[in-house]
């Protein structure tokens, strides 16, 4: 098990950043003879407009569908040459990409990781097959009831300023109106080395990664890249508000319930987090999974959770049920939620919670998929590179208060959001 000594940290962890703006983080793992990239790029849907809702996340996907040194072809027969993996998915502040290789393979990942992100081509027959693909996966998400009560209580609960009131997926009606050029537009004005973060995990020698990027990345400039927008506070529910959605032919209904919770560089997410995982994560789905599935037997699923990111992510609790169940599970998730905002939880809830939390940690690092992660994680919520040496000191020093100030800052009860999908009747 990895110990405090052995985590990740200042002494083990080298952090340089590049002229144009490029951060490179390195650790080395030499008990592996793989290594593994993770990174982002400032090109998030929150740089779309409603009416393109959808761009961000097609520009990402189209960008391994042809460069203009390689076709669709020439690129995954290179990946797979090596047995290696690349892949870019967009998300709601950053386009994100990730893979995988021998390290002796890492300079032609990072070679043609920079031919993608540079010099896409975004041939139009691979765009409109991505196009059908996402449009498919669209439609099918209609009838799906856990899809339509997330959707709903996200456009509840972030007013329609807000990118986190949006799918990053797009909608029926954006997808098919998203062009070429306005993937290629996009491309221009938003990928670019600012802010971009790699992280390289694995066999290699600190100096030689990071001058493979510096030789594939470095000179990489893109003056008309553009700023990060401001975001708009999303404001917490004065009041219930609920939103049912009717689905013909449907058996189970599905609950979505919460508030705006903390962002992940809050000073109270880490209580929050403590707290979210009595009220319904730790062991069976903590409080909530115990109360509503286990003793009542209301749910087929309940749990909670907290979705903070660099800016204020939802806490809400989700529940799978019986139609004939739908109030009386939110009447008995709606008692926990007071309980937590009402009742410090016990010394043996919070010590058994941060037990949880400080034994998870070694697991998360045992590959260097999850060191790569947590280094990724780190560096973009500027949480400090002795942030993982440090976080089990982090942890016990929380105490019953701090969570009940933390529930009582964020729950609320009697002002909230919800969304149930389910049978039409």
């Amino acid at each position: 098990m990895t110990t405090t000594s052995t985590l990740p940290g200042p002494d083990t962890i080298t952090r340089v950043t590049l002229d144009n703006g490029i951060t490179i983080l390195v650790y080395e793992n030499h008990t592996s003879q793989s290594v593994v990239i993770d990174g982002t790029v400032r090109a998030g849907s929150l740089y779309e407009s409603p009416a393109k809702n959808g761009l961000a996340a097609l520009t990402a996907r189209s960008l391994m569908r042809g460069t203009t040194q390689r076709d669709f072809n020439a690129i995954f027969a290179g990946l797979e040459n090596i047995g290696a993996d690349l892949g870019i998915n967009g998300g709601v502040h950053r386009a994100g990409f990730s893979g995988k290789a021998l390290a002796e393979d890492l300079p032609v990942l990072i070679e043609l990781l920079g031919d993608v992100l540079r010099n896409p081509s975004f041939p139009e027959e691979q765009v409109e097959r991505l196009k059908g693909e996402i449009f498919t996966g669209l439609q099918y998400r209609q009838q799906d009831t856990r899809y339509r009560a997330n959707r709903a209580f996200r456009e509840g609960l972030y007013p329609a300023s807000h990118p986190l009131h949006y799918s990053t997926s797009g909608t029926l009606e954006t997808v098919p109106m998203l062009t070429v050029d306005d993937i290629k537009q996009f491309h221009q004005t938003h990928y670019g080395p600012a802010d971009m973060i790699i992280v390289i995990v694995g066999d290699v020698q600190t100096d030689a990664a990071i001058d493979v990027v510096h030789n594939h990345l470095g000179d990489w400039k893109n003056p008309n890249q553009a700023d990060v927008p401001d975001i708009p506070e999303a404001p917490q529910a004065t009041q219930i508000q609920k939103t049912v959605i009717g689905l013909p032919g449907k058996t189970q209904s599905d609950i979505m319930l919460g508030v705006v919770g903390p962002s992940r560089t809050a000073e109270d997410y880490l209580a929050a987090a403590l707290a979210n995982s009595v009220l319904g994560v730790f062991g069976m789905m903590g409080r909530i999974g115990q109360e509503v599935r286990e003793k009542q037997g209301l749910a087929y699923y309940a749990y909670s959770r907290v979705d903070g990111g660099l800016t204020p992510g939802p806490w809400y609790v989700s529940a799978g049920v019986d139609p004939n169940d739908v109030d009386k599970a939110i009447d008995s998730i709606l008692h926990e939620i007071r309980r937590m905002v009402t009742e410090p939880v016990s010394a043996e809830d919070l010590s058994d919670n941060q037990s949880y939390f400080i034994g998870h940690l070694p697991l998360q690092l045992e590959n260097n998929d999850g060191v790569a992660d947590a280094l990724l994680r780190i560096e973009t919520y500027n949480l400090g590179l002795d942030y993982l040496i440090q976080y089990r000191d982090t942890v016990e020093r929380l105490t019953v208060d701090d969570l009940l100030a933390a529930a009582q800052h964020y729950l609320n009860p009697d002002a909230y959001v919800s969304a149930v999908a389910g049978p039409e009747d």
